[in-house]
């Protein structure tokens, strides 16, 4: 890890871009990532963990029932909880990730290692999905490096 943040910071400085984050499965790593630059308070509004259900609903404004059709890992929440977080913190770009970190928890449908990964501006939405095959940590390493890819890419179109 290291300068894909970096890059990230330079662009959104570079563009007079805010960003904010809403992270259930990475547990705050991509926040703590994009805030390890100097100066990542120019850019960098705030995050949410919102790692239960409850929160994405109550803090994120997720729907109950976009959850109960599609479940939290899916790409419907994850639109969700970008959009949710671009609102509530009043940023440029809301970025998301949500997904099943491991080792347990994973269903034939949703494996573990399951990511969904969003990225929500005014004119664009953009939604991945990843599975990973790593330990815990290598599945939220992995989502973070994802969503900074992501990001970066959006960027660099821009």
């Amino acid at each position: 890890m290291g300068g894909l943040e970096e890059k990230v910071g330079r662009l959104l400085a570079e563009r007079d871009l805010t960003i904010a984050v809403a992270e259930s499965c990475t547990g705050g790593l991509i926040c703590h990532r994009i805030t390890n630059v100097p100066g990542s308070s120019r850019y960098f509004i705030g995050g949410v963990v919102a790692y239960s259900n409850e929160t994405k609903v109550k803090v994120l404004g997720v729907g109950e029932d976009m959850i109960k059709e599609h479940g939290a890992v899916s790409r419907e929440v994850a639109l969700e909880m970008a959009r949710g977080i671009r609102k509530l913190l009043g940023a440029d770009l809301g970025l998301s990730a949500t997904g099943i970190a491991g080792p347990g928890g994973g269903t034939p449908e949703k494996p573990v290692g399951l990511v969904y990964i969003s990225l929500v501006s005014d004119g664009e939405k953009r939604c991945e999905r990843y599975i990973w095959h790593g330990s815990r940590l290598e599945n939220k390493i992995q989502t973070s490096e994802a969503a900074l890819e992501m990001l970066l890419q959006y960027l660099n179109q821009r």
